[in-house]
C-alpha cells in the first residue's frame, strides 16, 4: 500500500479525528511522527499519546507544522477557531502548498472558503467520512474547492480509501450522503442491539446473542456487496414460502421499519444542513 511522505495535521482531536489518524496510522500510510493533532483540553487527547502523536492546545502550531490539515472541530466552532488562527498565524510562501480537509457535517465549500481566506490560494477539500474508518471500513464522499489539483485529490483520496471506501461527489450530495454513511453506523448499532435483545428475550445468552447479531449484519452486508444482487432478491431468497423468515419481515412491514429508517436518513441529512447553517 502506497504511503505519504506529508505530515498530518488534526485541528480537533475527537472521536472522528481519531477515527481517521489512528486509521491511517494502523494501516501504514503515515508513521505517528508524521502527525499532530491540537485540542482545547491536553488531557482529552491522551489516546493519541498512547499511539505516538504529538499533541498541543495551539491550534497554530498544528497549523504551522503540517502539509495536510484536517480540521474536525465542532461546526459552531469553526468561525471563532479560523479567527484564532487568522489572529496568530504568520503567512509565509508554503501556505499555497497546504492541504485543508473539513469533516464538519453542513458546512460548505464557500463558507470554509471564506473562514480561511487568510490562506493564500487556500486549497479545501469537503468530506464527510464515518467512523468505522477505525477499523478499516469506512464509507466517505468529498468534493474539492477552488484551488484544488489532481494531486491533492489523489492524496487525499489515497488517505479515506484506505480505510474503506472513498467516492468524489458534488456537493449538492454530501448532505444527503451523510444522512446514510455519516449517521448510518448509529443506525445500525441501534438494528444489532434490538436483534441481540430479540434472541435474549427467546433464550439465547447476552454475549452470544449480540455475537451472532454483529456476524448476521456483517455477512449480509458483504453478501450485497459481493454478490451485486438487490437487497429485495436477496431477501427473497431467504424467505421460504410460509417459513419463519417470512413472518419476520412482516412484523418488520407491520411496525414501519422500512419507512422508519428512510425517515432517519432524511432527518439526518436535514439536520446536517442545519448544522452548517447554525455555524455560520
Amino acid at each position: 500500500m502506497a504511503k505519504l511522505d506529508e505530515k498530518i495535521g488534526f485541528i480537533g482531536g475527537g472521536n472522528m479525528a481519531f477515527a481517521i489518524g489512528s486509521g491511517l496510522i494502523g494501516r501504514g500510510i503515515v508513521k505517528s511522527g508524521q502527525v499532530f493533532v491540537s485540542g482545547p483540553t491536553l488531557e482529552n487527547l491522551q489516546r493519541w499519546r498512547d499511539i505516538g502523536v504529538a499533541t498541543s492546545d495551539d491550534n497554530n502550531i498544528v497549523l504551522d507544522k503540517s502539509d495536510i490539515i484536517f480540521i474536525c472541530v465542532k461546526p459552531h466552532i469553526l468561525a471563532p477557531c479560523a479567527i484564532h488562527l487568522r489572529n496568530n498565524h504568520v503567512r509565509t510562501p508554503k501556505d499555497k502548498d497546504k492541504l485543508f480537509v473539513s469533516v464538519l457535517a453542513g458546512v460548505n465549500i464557500h463558507d470554509l472558503e471564506e473562514n480561511f481566506s487568510f490562506i493564500d490560494g487556500l486549497k479545501m477539500i469537503r468530506t464527510m467520512p464515518n467512523t468505522p474508518m477505525q477499523v478499516g471500513e469506512g464509507c466517505t464522499v468529498y468534493t474539492p474547492g477552488s484551488y484544488v489539483v489532481q494531486q491533492d485529490l489523489e492524496k487525499v483520496h489515497l488517505m479515506l480509501n484506505s480505510l474503506g471506501i472513498a467516492q468524489q461527489v458534488p456537493e449538492s450530495m454530501i448532505d444527503a450522503a451523510t444522512g446514510v454513511s455519516g449517521c448510518g453506523p448509529a443506525f445500525v448499532y441501534t438494528i444489532i442491539e434490538a436483534m441481540a435483545d430479540g434472541a435474549v428475550k427467546n433464550g439465547v445468552p447476552r454475549q452470544m446473542a449480540l455475537q451472532f447479531a454483529t456476524q448476521t449484519i456483517l455477512g449480509a452486508a458483504k453478501t450485497v456487496m459481493v454478490s451485486g444482487k438487490h437487497p429485495a432478491v436477496l431477501r427473497d431468497e431467504v424467505c421460504s414460502p410460509g417459513g419463519a423468515t417470512i413472518v419476520g419481515v412482516h412484523e418488520l412491514e407491520k411496525g414501519n421499519l422500512r419507512s422508519t429508517i428512510i425517515n432517519a436518513v432524511e432527518k439526518s441529512s436535514q439536520r446536517s444542513a442545519e448544522l452548517g447553517r447554525k455555524g455560520k
